[in-house]
C-alpha cells in the first residue's frame, strides 16, 4: 500500500476546533478542483510515493498524537483510508480535511472528518456531492469558505436545510477566505442571524507569512 506524499511536517493546526494544538501534516499529492483562492497549488502534483508504513514512521518522529491528512484531496487516493486506520491503531488521534466533492463513506468513523462545502467564489460549487451532508457522523466538522456575501449566503441556505439531528453532532465552520473578507464582516453577518456556527481563523496566516510552506 502506497501514497504519493508531497510533505510531512509539525506545526499548529490553524483551522477547525483543534484550532491552535500542535499537529503532523501529512499532505498528500493531487486535487482534482482548481479552486480560486488555492494557496497550495504545489501539491497538484509534486510528491514522492511512500508505503504507508513509512508515513507512519515518519509521523513517528514527531512525538505529536495529533495528525491531519490533507492536500490536495486526500481521497483521490486510494490507499489514503489504510493510512487513515494505521495511524488510528496506533492510537492517534487523526483529521481528514476533504474538499467536499468525494466520498467520504469510506473514511474510518475513527477519524474527524473537516468537509468543505465550496461556495460560489471558489468556482467549484458544482462539484459539491451534496450526499456528503447525510454520510457526517460526530465529531466531524463543515468549512465554508466566504470570500463575499455571495458565498455567505450561499452557506447559510445549505445550512438551514440542513437536519437538525446532524448539525446537533458537528461543528460547522466559517472561513473568511484571507483578503478578501474581513473576518469583523463576516461575525456581523453571523450574529444578526444568530447562527449557531463558529468563525474559523487561518491561523497559521497569521502567525507566519501567508504563502510559506511547511507550517
Amino acid at each position: 500500500m502506497a501514497l504519493k506524499v508531497n510533505e510531512i511536517f509539525h506545526s499548529i493546526q490553524g483551522e477547525s476546533s483543534y484550532a491552535g494544538l500542535p499537529c503532523v501534516f501529512v499532505r498528500l499529492t493531487g486535487c482534482n478542483l482548481r479552486c480560486s483562492y488555492c494557496d497550495t497549488v504545489y501539491a497538484y502534483d509534486q510528491g514522492a510515493i511512500m508505503e504507508v508504513g513509512d508515513v507512519v514512521s515518519k509521523v513517528e518522529t514527531f512525538g505529536c498524537r495529533l495528525v491531519e491528512l490533507t492536500g490536495g484531496e486526500p481521497l483521490l487516493q486510494e490507499d489514503t483510508p489504510c493510512l487513515i486506520a494505521a495511524l488510528l491503531d496506533k492510537n492517534y488521534e487523526v483529521l481528514l480535511e476533504t474538499n467536499g466533492s468525494r466520498d467520504i463513506s469510506a473514511v474510518d468513523n475513527r477519524c474527524a472528518k473537516i468537509m468543505d462545502v465550496k461556495c460560489p467564489s471558489s468556482g467549484e460549487e458544482k462539484k459539491n456531492d451534496p450526499e456528503n451532508l447525510h454520510r457526517l457522523s460526530r465529531g466531524d466538522e463543515l468549512k465554508f469558505v466566504i470570500a463575499d456575501r455571495k458565498d455567505y449566503s450561499f452557506a447559510v441556505n445549505i445550512i438551514r436545510s440542513m437536519d437538525e439531528a446532524i448539525k446537533k453532532e458537528i461543528t460547522i465552520n466559517l472561513s473568511p477566505c484571507f483578503n478578501s473578507v474581513e473576518p469583523r464582516e463576516l461575525c456581523e453577518w453571523m450574529l444578526k442571524d444568530k447562527l449557531n456556527v463558529r468563525l474559523n481563523m487561518q491561523l497559521h496566516k497569521y502567525i507566519w507569512p501567508p504563502d510559506m510552506r511547511g507550517v
